[in-house]
């Protein structure tokens, strides 16, 4: 992979003496943060922080010990930002078992309640249209690919599934705003 490099002079000699040394300041990153996406995202917010920094007139030495400062200390940051994200993350099967505060017994038997009919309603539908909204709601197959198993048309699958909404709201008694639109 080349890298494109700018061949204008910048207007500050800090933000030149950065552009020069990017890809040490790149690798510099990189041995903190263990990942080269990362650094380039560090080394980039840096960036934007010297864009915005007074102009510093001292020696090319000292901008350079300057730069490697504020990359460091900027790696650090995100490093510690990760490890603290990483802590209290958890994988998805945990988060699947949350138990939600707030759930009264009650309102999990209207829920429950409002379920069992839906699944009567679905009952009553047609096969075809059943099916067609089951793939669509629940597993998530586009219309047109329902549509090719049905050998229907989609705009056919689009009405089967309209119409056995529209039962299932009718049965549960629910306003349309409460479904969830995909």
């Amino acid at each position: 992979m080349t890298e494109q490099v700018s061949t204008s002079r910048c207007d500050s000699p800090l933000l030149q003496a950065f552009v020069d040394n990017r890809l040490t300041l790149v690798k510099i990153a990189a041995r903190i943060t263990g990942c080269r996406s990362r650094a380039e995202d560090v080394v980039q917010d840096a960036f934007f922080r010297l864009q915005s920094a007074p102009q510093i007139t001292s020696s090319f030495k000292a901008q350079l010990s300057y730069l490697f400062q504020i990359v460091r200390n900027l790696a650090i940051d995100h490093y510690r930002k990760q490890a603290l994200e990483q802590k209290y993350s958890g994988t998805e099967e945990e988060g699947l078992n949350v138990v939600i505060h707030g759930a009264s017994p009650e309102t999990s038997h209207i829920n429950f309640s409002t379920l069992e009919r839906i699944a009567v309603a679905l009952t009553e539908l047609p096969n075809r249209t059943r099916y067609a909204f089951e793939m669509y709601r629940l597993h998530g197959v586009q219309q047109k690919d329902i549509a090719k198993q049905l050998g229907v048309s989609p705009t056919l699958v689009n009405f089967m599934i309209r119409d056995a909404l529209v039962h299932c709201r009718r049965v549960s008694g629910t306003q349309p705003d409460t479904f969830a639109r995909r």
